[in-house]
């Protein structure tokens, strides 16, 4: 096997929320250093880019996950299931945090990190536990049929 070829091998209806996932770890990397002598940008600078973030990406790709991917798991799965409860509650302390960040000039350097933080590990988690639970649970026509609907930037 190909030691180069890591990564997780994702059903290709998927790939745009994957794809999405990608660009958040950048952005919570960025997050995460503002305020340190690692980051490049200014906090300004980075509430900025978050904020072209969520609008181009990061609000609707929430709202791929929530009204079409798992309405179409819970036909399959009982979606009371705590990873899945754990998603949805982060989907929303994700949205306040970036509300607050874009409608604040406090704090900006302690809510950018711990948003950084909730970001990375909220996207690692849908990658490697939730995306594999659904991939698992759906039958292949399900699957196929959710790619139209899934938002491509």
């Amino acid at each position: 096997m190909d030691k180069r070829k890591k990564g997780i091998n994702r059903h290709e209806s998927l790939y745009p929320l994957s794809h999405h996932h990608h660009h958040a770890l950048f952005l919570a990397l960025q997050l995460k250093r503002i305020g340190t002598d690692k980051s490049e940008l200014t906090a300004e600078e980075m509430k900025s880019r978050l904020e072209t973030f969520w609008i181009k990406d990061g609000n609707q790709h929430f709202r791929d996950e929530d009204e079409i991917l798992l309405p179409i798991y819970a036909k399959y799965k009982d979606i009371n299931q705590a990873e899945i409860v754990e998603m949805l509650v982060e989907h929303v302390t994700i949205r306040s945090q970036v509300q607050q960040i874009l409608t604040s000039d406090e704090n900006l350097v302690f809510l950018m990190n711990n948003l950084g933080h909730l970001l990375e590990t909220h996207v690692r988690k849908e990658e490697r536990v939730i995306f594999p639970m659904i991939e698992k649970s759906l039958p292949e026509y399900e699957l196929k049929k959710l790619k139209p609907y899934l938002h491509v930037d």
